[in-house]
């Protein structure tokens, strides 16, 4: 037995470091929720989650672009609603202007009506949402993932001639109350052709609403498998590194003490 270097202490102080180390990287652990504490404790599983939790940031933010574009086309199928009210309600008083008993003072008040519901659909190709139109016929190419992928949102031009020809009609006489029917019929025939568009960009955008929603609970959930970190298990492992600890530190008193036996071969 030898005095200058005690192995048995220097042995028992390394598995005491370890110990406490182990037990230090348990309480982080359990103290913020997440396995991956350190770099150095899952250089991988850090880089990998790290991937994930990006993509997670870019598919919500796709999300936000889908959502963002079927309220867009949700007010625009607002507005062309009441624009179905006025032009049903303008072909009718085309209609009701070629009455033979209607004097020319009667087809005066049509025509002032008529007129009136023609700005008013002339006006709604002027609205905007957040400061984009409306109705000027561009096509919006819609982020849909977080890969840069896009979907071509159809766009509603009510400036196109059919419309317009349909508003600026006459219907003070006969003839001109004949040329407003026909030309009401086939902006009502072009109009319910833009809602069946708008239709079709929503249920579109609707798939892909719901694409992005699984893939993006489905990528928070692979992440958490990574960094979460599971509480029972981590408890059940704190103990145990405890009373690793707690031994470590008992057989390190004990091997420092064992020198001490040296002297009773010295009296």
């Amino acid at each position: 037995m030898v005095i200058n270097t005690n192995t048995s202490a220097l042995n028992a102080a390394t598995q005491l470091d370890m110990n406490s180390a182990n037990l230090s990287t348990s309480l982080a652990a359990l103290s913020s929720g997440s396995k991956i504490t350190s770099p150095s404790i899952d250089p991988a599983g850090l880089a990998v989650s790290m991937q994930m939790s990006a993509q997670v940031a870019r598919t919500g933010a796709a999300q936000d672009n889908v959502n963002n574009a079927i309220s867009f086309n949700q007010t625009q199928d607002g507005y062309l609603q009441q624009v179905n009210t006025a032009l049903s309600r303008m072909s009718e008083l085309a209609v009701q202007a070629q009455d033979v008993t209607k004097t020319t003072s009667d087809r005066a008040l049509y025509q002032q009506e008529y007129s009136t519901l023609g700005a008013y659909v002339d006006n709604v190709k002027t609205q905007s949402f957040n400061g984009v139109s409306l109705f000027d016929g561009s096509t919006l190419n819609v982020t849909t993932d977080g890969q840069g992928g896009t979907f071509a949102n159809v766009g509603v031009n009510l400036g196109s001639t059919t419309y317009s020809t349909a508003t600026a009609d006459n219907v003070s006489s006969i003839s001109g109350a004949k040329k407003a029917v026909t030309d009401t019929v086939a902006a009502i025939q072009q109009l319910a052709s833009d809602r069946a568009s708008i239709g079709a960009n929503e249920e579109t955008l609707g798939f892909y609403n719901a694409q992005l929603s699984s893939l993006s609970n489905n990528l928070q959930a692979a992440t958490s498998q990574i960094t979460d970190v599971d509480v029972a298990t981590e408890s059940t492992n704190y103990a145990k590194q405890n009373i690793l600890v707690q031994s470590s530190t008992a057989m390190l008193a004990q091997a420092n003490a064992m020198p001490q036996s040296l002297l009773r071969l010295l009296s």
